[in-house]
């Protein structure tokens, strides 16, 4: 059950200094604090490259390394549903992998995102950062999985990723997370069923085309005939 009188996460981070004597010292810390990221931050701009998967995460420059084979498999295979599915029906666009996407205070380049209409409508053939995304999906690897279910996890709840896929390619499973008042609930975790998506409108599909060849193009044909 959801509290009605949830208490704000900012409020409970700054209560505890609201009249404490050191108020003014941790203001100013603080305030070199960002200070600090936002010249860190001005520089992986300049730095970055094409080739290169990298994320700035907490003042820090994040350079990820390959990814496995089942990892880049499932990745596409997902991918392809969200994006044949966007296409037929114009609901927006999706992107994969090196897609820079700015947050207020970190930069991410999800395994798959997608943006509705009204966002899908302000990037052009030149946009090199990408707003706030409305769909994100991450896939798991071994070195991102903490930022996965840490960090990221709750930015993009607190910053209005309205619907978040955790998939597990190694066991085959998905968590689909939906927010609410900004925090994340989990709708289900599942390695078999259907997944219906709430902000991708009448996107229905079976949890094993995300992991498996055959059912793959199988949902893939059943959308392109449906659209006929």
């Amino acid at each position: 059950m959801i509290s009605k009188h949830k208490m704000d996460p900012l409020e409970i981070l700054i209560e505890p200094l609201r009249h404490s004597p050191l108020l003014p010292a941790a203001v100013k810390r603080l305030q070199t604090q960002i200070a600090d990221e936002s010249a860190r931050r001005n520089q992986f701009y300049r730095d970055m490259t094409p080739e290169q998967k990298t994320e700035f995460v907490d003042g820090e420059i994040i350079l990820h390394s390959p990814a496995r084979n089942r990892h880049l498999e499932v990745t596409m295979m997902v991918a392809k549903l969200l994006d044949t599915f966007a296409g037929i029906h114009q609901l927006g666009v999706v992107r994969v992998e090196k897609c820079l996407c700015v947050f207020p205070r970190n930069d991410y380049e999800p395994d798959i995102v997608f943006f509705g209409s009204a966002k899908a409508e302000a990037l052009d053939a030149s946009t090199l950062k990408f707003p706030v995304p409305d769909l994100i999906v991450e896939v798991l690897s071994d070195s991102t999985e903490k930022n996965d279910r840490g960090v990221k996890f709750e930015d993009y709840a607190a910053n209005g990723v309205a619907e978040y896929w955790i998939i597990d390619a190694e066991r085959s499973t998905l968590e689909q997370y939906l927010l609410r008042d900004e925090i994340y609930y989990l709708e289900q975790k599942s390695s078999s069923g259907t997944l219906t998506s709430r902000v991708i409108t009448g996107f229905q599909v079976a949890i094993e085309s995300m992991f498996d060849q055959q059912a793959n193009v199988a949902a893939l044909r059943s959308m392109l005939a449906g659209s006929e």
